[in-house]
């Protein structure tokens, strides 16, 4: 198993270009072989951890031969694809909407490659979007920072503005609303996943406004959300988080109330099965409350401060979005998609 999350992208080029002079994957023997670029470390306890812990899944349950690299910049996505491909891996997790224009270059290159872009918005025959529809799970969030607010302001703070980021704020807004229809919310993104010293600012900024329960859609930077709510805590000011795209509930347990969950290993691991029965290409791969990936998990540890009433709701609720009687609000973001971003 290869596993180089560090290594320069030219290094990785190089090494798997001549493990391939070998003949690998020509072998109908030859095990599956996934890669897995994340633009950010998989140490975040979130959205890139989900995916490598997935890939672990993957090279245990499925017995495949794997492999990690991050990458930061355009050109090295696209010397990462061409490592991958032109030595036979057969599937490739590019994981977040910033691969996509380079995930179909590499698709129209490399036709025996299949590559899988966690919430890509551009179709190729061996190009699919794996599309999280996480905005069910914030929706529910919403309902709970509308419940738990005192001031009557809660806040949002995220990373880049792509349209599953937006998609995820519309729907936290409008799960709040649904609680009460006068809560102020406040919405701020700073430019970067894993800026620390941004995302607290950002946090303190909206604290300092009156908001006292804030959500995040961000990658490494999340921590400094919670460090923001915990110092607002101990200063003797009243205020919670909320976690995003994995449970982060014991991140902070002593300031967050529940998480906004992608169960991503188990997307990718689903994934992979499916390409096995040649089910992946051509069209989006969707994952949500129906399939079980997409949840919204109170932390235990805070839960003698969550009314049981709230909880109930909240779990009505998640009954009406996997039964389709509850749609939540999102931003279409793949090619040809249309609707209106709400509220």
């Amino acid at each position: 198993m290869i596993r180089t999350p560090s290594a320069p992208v030219l290094g990785l080029v190089a090494a798997l270009i001549l493990s391939a002079c070998g003949g690998a994957g020509d072998d109908e023997s030859s095990p599956l072989r996934v890669a897995l670029l994340t633009s950010g470390p998989v140490s975040d306890a979130g959205w890139y951890a989900g995916a490598y812990e997935g890939l672990l899944r993957i090279e245990a349950e499925l017995g495949a031969q794997v492999s990690h690299q991050q990458t930061a910049t355009p050109a090295e996505f696209d010397e990462a694809f061409l490592a991958y491909a032109s030595s036979g891996y057969d599937l490739i997790f590019a994981h977040g909407n910033e691969y996509q224009d380079a995930a179909i270059r590499a698709g129209e290159q490399f036709p025996d490659a299949t590559i899988v872009v966690s919430g890509g918005g551009r179709i190729g025959d061996n190009v699919a979007p794996l599309i999280f529809r996480l905005e069910e799970g914030s929706y529910l969030a919403g309902m709970v920072a509308a419940a738990m607010t005192e001031s009557g302001t809660v806040g949002m703070v995220g990373g880049v503005a792509i349209p599953p980021a937006r998609g995820t704020f519309r729907a936290f807004e409008a799960g709040a609303r649904t609680v009460d229809p006068e809560v102020e919310v406040l919405e701020v993104f700073t430019g970067d996943w894993n800026d620390v010293a941004a995302a607290k600012e950002a946090a303190v900024a909206q604290l300092s406004r009156g908001a006292d329960v804030l959500i995040h859609n961000l990658d490494a930077a999340s921590f400094a959300v919670f460090q923001a709510v915990r110092e607002a805590r101990t200063a003797g000011n009243p205020a919670w988080a909320l976690g995003m795209n994995s449970d982060q509930n014991d991140v902070a347990p002593d300031v967050i109330l529940g998480s906004a969950v992608i169960h991503i290993a188990d997307a990718f691991v689903e994934t992979a099965r499916m390409w096995q029965a040649g089910e992946v290409g051509g069209e989006a791969i969707y994952a949500s409350t129906r399939q079980e990936v997409i949840d919204f998990v109170f932390n235990p540890e805070l839960a003698d401060r969550i009314p049981p009433e709230l909880v109930e709701r909240v779990g009505a609720a998640k009954d009406r979005i996997r039964a389709g009687e509850l749609d939540v609000p999102r931003v279409p973001f793949i090619e040809g998609e249309t609707g209106v971003e709400t509220p």
